[in-house]
């Protein structure tokens, strides 16, 4: 039984071969000791020495430990310990961020980011319609989108929820959701409220405006394609899958699917279980970049340091960046921004994003208005329009009705 070192501090390795990855750690341990623990359990070691490891398993499959930075630890995992069928983030997450958090060497770990070789990425095919595909839709190439999430988030029937979106559009916004908590309870099955919204959106496209609604159909995993066939034929513009209760494999089965015509917006619900600990976890940034890779067309990114989803601006330009950088072959991913979103909030939104490529989704912040929805959405409307023309949204509001009641009921950020 052969001792073999996982440490390879400051060698250089092949970007195309590997899957490199940023940990954060915390340990009592020497940092080189809790790195190479991970290095091990994660490829070919285990907790004693064992006669079947040999010098070639070692050489071909083993990770290795490649910088140490403080509490940031990169390791570098070969492409030969992935597997080679389309379809694997199930497997790549057992191996990136799978038993490492059990291990006693450590008081926390946290995967911070991932990069994988073109070998890996060529197996996806990322979004199928992406940022600029939802904005030829929407006809709307150069505003932010704004959109809304149907609220209360249970209990409004199939009429009531094409109501509010027949509201919601009139005001003016481009997109409606429902909540990740609707599906298709007796209250409002999926084929009516599909139904019944797809009637209300053709109503808007006649009047001259284009909106879209993701109906979701987050669900077993075996039925996922069929009801996304069926949501589609009901008259789904937009279909909406829990990427976290759902799984990847969900997103990829939709969006590879031909016989789907429509964009796929993900809703990343659960994840703070899995990001909101800065030291144990994994951070969205990699949530992120899985969604792209397995072809969802928006996804929610958070608030980029404001609203009721807190977290740190950084982090949330990471996510966008995430969604938007041109460092893979894929179509950029929609960020949206949602979680306590108002029109006093938009400035700050924006002015964090530092573009204008990204959707605003507001629940409370459109249903919440004194006049209803159709004058919260006008709001919000009217709050990106200030924004996106350079005015200070209070100056704007002066000749704005429902954007003036919005900033005086709840102010600005």
């Amino acid at each position: 039984m052969g001792s073999y070192s996982y440490m390879a501090l400051g060698e250089e390795i092949d970007r195309d071969a590997y899957v490199v990855c940023k940990y954060r750690v915390t340990t009592d341990l020497p940092m080189e000791k809790a790195a190479e623990a991970i290095a091990a359990e994660q490829s070919t070691g285990t907790w004693t020495g064992i006669s079947t490891l040999n010098d070639e398993v070692f050489r071909n499959y083993a990770a290795k430990v490649t910088a140490i930075d403080g509490d940031m630890v990169t390791i570098a995992f070969p492409e030969a310990d992935f597997s080679i069928k389309v379809g694997a983030v199930p497997q790549i997450l057992s191996v990136i961020s799978g038993n490492l958090y059990g291990l006693s060497a450590l008081k926390g770990v946290r995967l911070e980011d991932v990069e994988f070789p073109k070998g890996i990425l060529k197996q996806y095919k990322g979004p199928k319609f992406g940022d600029a595909g939802l904005r030829e839709i929407l006809h709307r190439p150069e505003k932010p989108l704004v959109g809304t999430i149907v609220k209360p988030k249970i209990g409004l029937s199939p009429k009531d929820t094409a109501k509010y979106i027949y509201e919601a559009g009139s005001g003016g916004l481009t997109n409606g959701k429902d909540d990740e908590t609707l599906v298709d309870q007796a209250f409002c099955p999926i084929e009516d409220r599909t139904k019944a919204v797809a009637e209300a959106l053709d109503r808007l496209r006649e009047e001259g405006h284009y909106m879209v609604h993701a109906i979701n159909i987050s669900t077993n995993g075996q039925d996922v394609r069929e009801l996304a066939e069926d949501a589609q034929k009901w008259g789904a513009s937009q279909l909406m899958i829990d990427v976290l209760t759902c799984g990847y494999g969900a997103i990829q089965a939709v969006a590879e699917d031909p016989k789907i015509k429509v964009p796929i917006h993900v809703h990343r619900t659960m994840h703070a279980a899995m990001t909101k600990d800065p030291t144990n976890g994994i951070s969205m940034r990699v949530i992120a970049k899985l969604v792209r890779m397995c072809g969802g067309d928006a996804l929610h990114i958070g608030t980029l340091g404001v609203g009721k989803m807190e977290g740190a601006i950084t982090e949330g330009k990471q996510n966008q960046l995430a969604c938007q950088s041109d460092d893979v072959p894929y179509k950029k991913v929609m960020p949206v921004c949602s979680g306590g979103m108002y029109p006093g909030i938009v400035p700050a939104v924006i002015k964090a994003a530092g573009t204008n490529n990204l959707q605003i989704q507001a629940g409370g912040g459109v249903a919440g208005h004194p006049e209803g929805v159709r004058a919260g959405a006008m709001a919000m409307c009217q709050a990106v329009d200030s924004a996106f023309e350079g005015v200070d949204i209070e100056k704007y509001a002066e000749t704005h009705h429902e954007l003036k009641l919005a900033l005086d009921r709840w102010g600005t950020k």
